[in-house]
């Protein structure tokens, strides 16, 4: 055998790294070698081997793309808030058919049947556990509908956690309390929807979302920002579907709104963002019509025109004919 073809030959893995806190009780080194195929820890500098027999806490099996990882992952699902019990619970499937796929005997069929009917009983026991039942439905519902990441749902879903399991709100609305509670989570997301496009999609109206969205900050002690007229403009420019030029440039204009309390004080933050937008669109040339933005923004063509005339004469804005 040459000697080439013995350097070619596999090395043992290996992984070199500085160990926080390592101190090679030989020559004082600070570095440490990981021998993974036969578990030593060496040190770096005299090749004293500190530790052996290590265990390994990773799998046995290896995986080279994410879908054999997940199908060979012997580890169940995250716990997820947006389902009533968390997903940790046993689910029977409706199939009467094993895992090959032979179909049950009557007897068993029989027996799985009443096994499905109590484990479906237990599930939902309690008040609180049908109720959470209920509300996790229409907040996967209204979710759906809005169009909301997997984030906010999740925090919607907490907050109405906590307000049920504290028995803070009692002999109250569930559909209410659910859209409360997303209006409350794209707030604190920084993604904010308002009142009406959330009951627009409700089974209840604005105004009985917005009283129980005013118990909710009360009984939770929420602290919530001040809604930025900047949240909104990435949702309506994909909406009217304006290049990035148009954000770029509305963003500017609304930061030097900011400096004139006067024009963001008292004003609603998607008139003041639809505005921004139209003036935005004249200035880069890529114009869209008043109508166009204020549905995009959900409010009328009036209060564009009025933030419009706001923004252009407090900031002096030289727009063109």
């Amino acid at each position: 055998m040459t000697m080439s073809s013995r350097s070619e030959r596999k090395q043992p893995e290996r992984s070199s790294r500085g160990d926080t806190g390592f101190t090679c009780p030989e020559c004082g080194g600070k570095e440490a070698v990981q021998d993974l195929e036969k578990g030593e820890r060496i040190c770096a500098s005299c090749g004293l081997v500190v530790s052996e027999h290590r265990i390994d806490s990773g799998p046995e099996w290896r995986a080279f793309t994410s879908d054999e990882k997940d199908a060979r992952s012997r580890a169940g699902a995250p716990t997820n808030y947006a389902i009533h019990d968390k997903g940790l619970s046993t689910m029977i499937d409706w199939r009467d058919h094993d895992s090959q796929g032979k179909r049950f005997s009557a007897k068993k069929r029989s027996e799985i049947y009443r096994l499905r009917k109590w484990q479906i009983r237990t599930r939902v026991h309690s008040s609180v556990d049908r109720n959470l039942a209920q509300a996790m439905s229409e907040l996967d519902r209204l979710s759906s509908q809005l169009g909301l990441n997997k984030s906010i749902k999740e925090l919607a879903a907490l907050l109405y956690r906590k307000l049920i399991v504290r028995r803070l709100a009692r002999s109250r609305s569930i559909d209410a309390m659910v859209g409360a509670s997303i209006y409350a989570a794209c707030r604190l997301r920084n993604a904010p929807r308002s009142l009406e496009e959330i009951a627009r999609h409700s089974r209840v109206s604005r105004k009985k979302i917005g009283q129980h969205y005013r118990l909710l900050v009360e009984k939770l002690s929420l602290k919530m920002p001040i809604s930025d007229p900047a949240n909104y403009v990435p949702r309506f420019v994909t909406e009217l579907d304006l290049p990035g030029i148009v954000q770029q440039k509305v963003i500017e204009i609304l930061e030097k709104a900011k400096e004139n309390r006067t024009l963001v004080t008292g004003r609603d933050p998607r008139g003041l963002a639809a505005a921004a937008i139209y003036i935005a669109s004249i200035l880069t040339d890529h114009r869209v019509t008043q109508r166009d933005i204020a549905m995009a923004a959900g409010v009328t063509e009036v209060t564009v025109r009025n933030r419009y005339k706001e923004l252009v004469q407090k900031l002096s804005i030289t727009m063109a004919p």
